[in-house]
């Protein structure tokens, strides 16, 4: 008996002799990848970013204090602006910034066709990041078909900018978006103009690729005969004096500052329409450019960016200027978020911010079709 177990206590330990350093050398690829990238990022001692003023200084200076070795140099402006200021460098054969932090047309529709961006996908070392349970939905979501170059790391659900004035409008009896444009809604509805970028644009994308919406809905809401007018202020206006019930796709900090004026206005909550909402970065993706001058820099920040500590510093500081940003991070405190910019757990949501539809040209061109003159104010 004692030979028995002497024989299986010894081919327990050689079992777990040759197993423990297969286990122990799983992490070490990662770590020592990491370790050698910031080494080489330090010896280049800097890195550039194209992005919006919103991305500091709160996580530049986070980043200094975490890598004091490495510069960052930011360059802030509009995403189409530092769009073609990127292909215009590198026509005439520069390459200056590192890392592209924008909204999702410029990369969608002007980098990513001119082949300006590389693998991001291929440069995400951190566990964190890789570990897709972290994330929205138990994945990481790109803009780019391929899942390759523009990484979505911010997505807040769209309330649909719907407002309705209170003492016409009894909101339990609407549940869908197609009780919107019931008969009895003909001409009280003032829209802001869809072909305008914003809110309103965004919501017309929705509405067409929506399967339980689509094209037809757009024509549905065509023939309710709305007014179409280019000034938010002046469309909560008109519907808090009930000039019209209904009002589509003005801005949110507008709808708010109306709210807690006590007009008579108010906000259909994301909530509200069996249809689902939609999805969509309201200023922000991260993308890699090809040939970056400081590559292992580049590398360096874009997994700090996008680990939990790097999302949580980039929430807080967006969240001091406006309110309709979330992370699509699933772990990064979100106490500070309102509960209209919070994605809601079983909801259905439609995500709009993808290269297929941002880039299809028929909801702009139907929507152009649909708007006659005579409706604009």
């Amino acid at each position: 008996m004692f030979c028995v177990m002497q024989k299986i206590f010894t081919v327990a330990a050689l079992t777990l002799l040759l197993f423990w350093p297969a286990a122990y050398s799983a992490e070490a690829p990662w770590k020592s990848d990491w370790d050698r990238t910031v080494k080489a990022a330090e010896a280049e001692g800097s890195v550039v970013i194209y992005t919006s003023s919103s991305l500091e200084p709160t996580f530049t200076e986070a980043f200094q204090r975490k890598f004091p070795r490495i510069k960052v140099t930011t360059v802030s402006g509009r995403g189409f602006q530092l769009g073609q200021r990127v292909l215009s460098e590198r026509r005439s054969g520069k390459f200056i910034p590192d890392v592209f932090v924008q909204g999702a047309t410029t990369p969608s529709t002007a980098l990513y066709p001119a082949k300006a961006l590389a693998s991001i996908r291929k440069q995400l070392v951190l566990p964190d990041i890789l570990d897709q349970s972290n994330w929205w939905q138990g994945q990481h979501h790109y803009v780019d078909p391929e899942g390759e170059y523009i990484f979505m790391f911010e997505g807040a659900p769209s309330n649909g900018n719907l407002i309705y004035n209170t003492n016409l409008v009894k909101p339990d009896e609407l549940k869908s978006y197609w009780d919107l444009i019931d008969a009895k809604w003909k001409s009280k509805i003032v829209i802001m103009d869809p072909t305008t970028a914003g809110p309103a644009s965004q919501t017309m994308l929705f509405f067409y690729f929506s399967a339980e919406l689509g094209p037809q809905y757009l024509k549905r809401l065509s023939e309710a005969n709305p007014t179409i007018i280019q000034d938010d202020v002046r469309l909560i206006d008109w519907v808090a004096t009930g000039k019209f019930a209904l009002g589509f796709f003005p801005r949110g900090t507008d709808i708010t500052k109306a709210e807690k004026s006590g007009l008579p206005v108010k906000q259909f909550p994301t909530v509200h329409f069996k249809e689902g909402a939609f999805v969509s970065t309201t200023g922000f993706t991260i993308s890699l450019l090809e040939q970056a001058p400081h590559p292992n820099a580049a590398k360096v920040l874009i997994n700090w960016f996008l680990s939990r500590e790097g999302q949580s510093v980039w929430l807080e500081n967006v969240a001091k200027e406006a309110f309709d940003y979330d992370s699509l991070r699933e772990d990064v405190p979100k106490d500070k978020i309102p509960i209209d910019s919070k994605r809601i757990p079983g909801f259905k949501y439609f995500v709009i911010t993808k290269h297929q539809i941002l880039t299809d040209k028929k909801p702009a061109e139907l929507v152009k079709q649909l708007l006659t003159p005579s409706q604009k104010q």
